[in-house]
């Protein structure tokens, strides 16, 4: 889902965390909203239509908070300059949840989790999400063209997102976010992932800011991970990266259709997205290309590096723009046959692991956009 290894991308645990939008600056305390330009920003709401009420400030600190936790919430306050109770009660009625723990702890020792590509893709690029990813973009294909137009990201590729996000809004998650995020920033089931933790703590903070100044609910739903809405957003991606598409003040990822499809478009193009390329290019490559498949979520390769290497445009593919970008090859195994699928990919594809750091992901969306593509009535 959000911030993973490129090969966690099968199983129970990546399945259900495709996508969660979270990338964010290096420092995670950053409290920028990105919503309309700077000559035009005007105050924007992110959540419910009426702003959560003040969280009433408890006289003392309890006595019983991990101390962990109530430093958390001491830094909190300082470098947010916010009150420290209002985020002590947020934080002591917050609960752990196991269900959360186990379905992002790693497998167990010595059991072996096989990636399959072929699998991966059939999960998401079949009927049921086609048919209604076209139903979605012919009620909303206005909205989907000034989106592209914006942002020069395809319409096809927005709506292939949010499907494989959540069917459409069909399925937002049903765990309380605070609670997801104190189980994964304070009690994270991979005792040798300590980054993790660190990461779920500055989407914590990022959630009680937002929550505390009333752009979202303190009882707000999401995913396990902690994502919220139709595009599965995490807090540190709403606060940067979230658009008021329908300019009625306030982001709503859960309720508007139009703060969702924005939100996605923005999001890419402040990941790399870049307007009029596609995602993967006609490129033969040499019969053995593992050795230029070097993995990682940045291209790395030039178009000349390739030619070197024995790739070749595939026949009737003449001179193109991508040819003057980066690019990258991707390989999407199948461990179990010993098999792997090679792709030569541009930019675009990059900033697409950066709404989930998984190839499979990437590429399911990339495949899922060209079936809509292909089916969508002109």
């Amino acid at each position: 889902m959000f911030i993973c290894r490129r090969f966690v991308q099968f199983g129970l645990v990546s399945l259900v965390l495709a996508g969660c939008a979270n990338t964010a600056p290096n420092n995670p305390m950053q409290t920028r909203l990105s919503a309309q330009p700077s000559s035009t920003l005007t105050p924007t709401r992110i959540g419910p239509a009426a702003p959560t009420p003040d969280v009433p400030a408890v006289p003392t600190l309890p006595a019983d908070m991990r101390p962990e936790i109530l430093s958390f919430a001491q830094q909190l306050a300082n470098e947010r300059n916010l009150p420290l109770e209002p985020i002590v009660q947020a934080l002591s009625s917050a609960q752990y949840n196991p269900t959360v723990a186990r379905l992002i702890a790693p497998a167990p020792p010595g059991k072996k989790i096989w990636r399959s590509w072929n699998t991966y893709r059939s999960r998401f690029v079949e009927p049921k999400r086609i048919k209604w990813g076209l139903e979605f973009w012919q009620e909303n294909q206005a909205l989907l063209n000034q989106a592209a137009q914006r942002y020069g990201v395809p319409a096809s590729i927005i709506v292939s997102i949010i499907g494989v996000e959540t069917l459409y809004g069909r399925n937002m998650g049903n765990f309380r976010v605070l609670d997801a995020l104190r189980t994964l920033a304070f009690d994270y089931p991979d005792p040798n992932r300590p980054e993790r933790a660190e990461m779920f703590r500055g989407q914590l903070a990022d959630f009680l800011v937002l929550a505390l100044n009333g752009n979202l609910s303190m009882e707000a739903t999401g995913s396990f991970a902690g994502a919220i809405g139709m595009p599965q957003f995490m807090p540190g991606s709403i606060m940067r990266y979230a658009v008021d598409g329908d300019q009625d003040g306030r982001i709503a990822l859960t309720q508007s259709v139009d703060d969702a499809v924005m939100s996605v478009g923005n999001f890419l193009v402040e990941h790399g997205w870049q307007r009029g390329l596609p995602v993967f290019v006609p490129v033969q490559l040499p019969a053995d290309p593992s050795a230029l498949a070097t993995g990682g979520l940045t291209p790395t390769q030039t178009w000349q590096s390739l030619q070197a290497a024995g790739a070749r445009l595939s026949p009737s593919t003449g001179p193109a723009s991508w040819q003057e970008r980066p690019l990258g090859v991707v390989d999407l195994v199948e461990e179990a046959r010993g098999t792997v699928q090679y792709r030569t990919a541009t930019p675009n594809f990059y900033a697409l692991t950066q709404y989930n750091r998984s190839y499979f992901y990437a590429t399911a969306v990339s495949d899922l956009a060209s079936e809509l593509e292909a089916r969508m009535p002109r």
